[in-house]
């Protein structure tokens, strides 16, 4: 069945490896051969900066992603630009549909004629932090009593007249807090639960249910730090029952977030193993329910949330 994963870091190593091809590099986890292979219908590859880049320097490397997603994702046989979430119903069968997000918004240090720039560009999520403080908010290392800015507030009131989806994954606690009550469309594309594992860039249960119960969507992420110690599929599986039985299981999806891990799962080393995962989670869930998390809730979410641009 088809997958539509949230997140992706394949344009960092398209702008850092030597030679890289999109079409089939092996040391891509997300290359568009293993995406086919997977069935991963639509990918979100996420703009990341390296946090040990120049401030100086990060629009720039913005940009060079940017520019990577249209010379070699976008020019790949068969990957089509999402443009508008229209379109996620309308790929012909040999189609892969790509999307762009931005992941923390230290790029634009304190000017929103960048993030509206990186907007243009077609991204259609934004991360407000990655791990660490920025001018918008604190991220999921820092103090968890510290959150939002003057300046994010801004940010926000920018992404909700653009009908950009805001995702909370890389948020502290406060910062969660604070921008939940202010984001008119929400989500976390690559977040486990803290109540198996006890990381702070996974969910609490109060988090996850005060997400749900404001229209938001809850990815699971495959990177085996925030699922359990020596991490197995079942392990991952837990997340997804656990979720499911807190918020429901039509809120839930998945968010890999391949080429942003160094090490992975069995079964789950690239995304084309992901069929592996929604073959585990039929041994517990209807393949009604596997085919929501696997495409059709997410499909659901953005209807519903009469998201536009």
């Amino acid at each position: 069945m088809d997958i539509i994963d949230l997140h992706c870091d394949a344009l960092l190593k398209l702008t850092t490896l030597e030679a890289a091809k999109f079409e089939d590099d092996v040391r891509l986890q997300a290359n568009r051969e293993r995406l086919q292979l997977g069935r991963v219908k639509a990918q979100v590859f996420a703009i990341f900066i390296n946090p040990k880049t120049p401030q100086n320097m990060r629009f720039l490397e913005a940009v060079r992603q940017i520019e990577a997603f249209h010379t070699h994702v976008l020019q790949t046989e068969g990957m089509v630009h999402i443009t508008d979430w229209s379109q996620l119903d309308t790929l012909a069968p040999h189609e892969i549909g790509a999307i762009l997000s931005l992941e923390g918004c230290g790029p634009i240090g304190e000017d929103l004629a960048k993030l509206e720039a990186i907007l243009d560009a077609g991204v259609k999520l934004v991360g407000l932090t990655w791990n660490e403080e920025n001018a918008v908010a604190h991220g999921a290392e820092q103090d968890a009593s510290l959150g939002l800015k003057p300046f994010g507030k801004e940010v926000i009131n920018l992404l909700n007249e653009r009908d950009i989806i805001i995702d909370v994954s890389h948020l502290n606690e406060q910062s969660f807090w604070d921008v939940l009550p202010l984001a008119k469309h929400i989500i976390a594309s690559h977040s486990n639960t803290r109540a198996i594992c006890d990381h702070p860039r996974n969910l609490t249960d109060a988090q996850a249910k005060a997400l749900v119960q404001h229209g938001g969507h809850i990815h699971v992420v495959y990177y085996p730090h925030f699922i359990h110690d020596n991490a197995t599929m079942d392990d991952l599986v837990v997340h997804v029952k656990h979720l499911a039985n807190i918020v429901g299981i039509e809120h839930l999806g998945l968010g890999s977030d391949f080429d942003g891990i160094d090490v992975t799962v069995k079964g789950l080393a690239h995304a084309g193993e992901a069929q592996n995962l929604l073959e585990a989670l039929r041994e517990h869930f209807s393949i009604e329910e596997v085919h929501g998390i696997a495409s059709n809730n997410f499909r659901r979410y953005v209807k519903n949330a009469t998201v536009k641009s």
